[in-house]
């Protein structure tokens, strides 16, 4: 396929614009993959896909595609958090802490990261992981190593500097072909989406409304498990486990999340204790969260 028609098929007006089929959509992401079209073309197609709308099957071409390009590992007995790869801006990472109180359990956290991605200029999973020692139990994946073509392309997508599908698709890499798969999403639509493009990769897909598109829970929120084709939503409030805990609404630096999480204050690790119990409870470790809860 010329990489024109696809550009034609996303950028060429609304009434003009069409889906791309499976192969389309692999042929360019291929292209773009080994950067054998210009810069300016990668762009011009991941701006116009953006604008026009992804499709469910366009994606899913472009993760069976991605499949072919990384290396997997296998953890066992794992959970594959999926967070953005344009960083948090507000609030400290969880995941070391969450970890912390998983460690007694069996449940291995798999995380990956690269360097900063559009739109957010927030602090990355890779700043965290490469900036203090992690719990056994808490396994990072670098995306420069597992799969450099797509990390390759940060350059173009800097420059472009919107949020494009491939923030979408990359959130989830079943690096570690784990069984379960948590996700954040900011609103519920997004739900539907996120399920009919992962969810058949893991034997449960959960997704939470989490701090700033992450999949870490701050505030009272909701969260949907989808598996076998249903996705049944559920409450959570910290409140009801006596944490009281207050968010920020402005930047953080790097430095000041590294201490928030190597000094943590005593309701961050209540906040903490709260999202390992949760993750106790959707892969099916104990009944409930607060069963989770009070085993922690």
């Amino acid at each position: 396929m010329e990489f024109y028609t696809a550009i034609k098929a996303v950028g060429i007006g609304k009434k003009h614009n069409r889906e791309l089929t499976y192969e389309e959509m692999q042929d360019a992401m291929r292209m773009m993959l080994e950067q054998s079209v210009y810069p300016e073309q990668i762009s011009a197609f991941l701006l116009g896909w953006r604008v026009r709308e992804e499709s469910t099957e366009e994606f899913r071409a472009v993760l069976d595609l991605f499949d072919t390009y990384i290396e997997k590992s296998v953890v066992k007995n794992a959970i594959e958090l999926g967070y953005p790869y344009d960083g948090k801006v507000d609030n400290p990472y969880l995941f070391p802490l969450i970890a912390d109180f998983l460690k007694q359990s069996d449940l291995q956290l798999v995380v990956t990261g690269d360097q900063l991605q559009p739109s957010k200029a927030g602090t990355t999973v890779k700043e965290i992981c490469e900036r203090i020692e992690l719990p056994a139990n808490c396994n990072y994946f670098d995306r420069a190593r597992f799969f450099p073509k797509l990390s390759q392309l940060t350059k173009v997508r800097m420059r472009l500097g919107l949020r494009t599908g491939l923030n979408t698709v990359e959130k989830l890499h079943n690096i570690a072909q784990a069984p379960y798969g948590l996700i954040g999403a900011f609103h519920k639509p997004f739900v539907a989406k996120y399920a009919a493009i992962f969810a058949d990769r893991y034997k449960r897909l959960v997704v939470v409304q989490g701090n700033e598109g992450t999949p870490e829970i701050y505030s009272k929120c909701k969260y949907w498990i989808c598996e076998d084709g249903e996705i049944e939503e559920h409450h959570i409030n910290p409140v009801d486990f006596g944490i009281s805990y207050e968010k920020s609404w402005k930047p953080i630096s790097l430095d000041k999340s590294i201490d928030m999480l190597q000094h943590p204050s005593e309701e961050l690790l209540k906040l903490s204790k709260l999202n390992a119990a949760f993750y106790l409870f959707i892969t099916g470790r104990v009944k409930s969260v607060e069963e989770g809860w009070e085993r922690l």
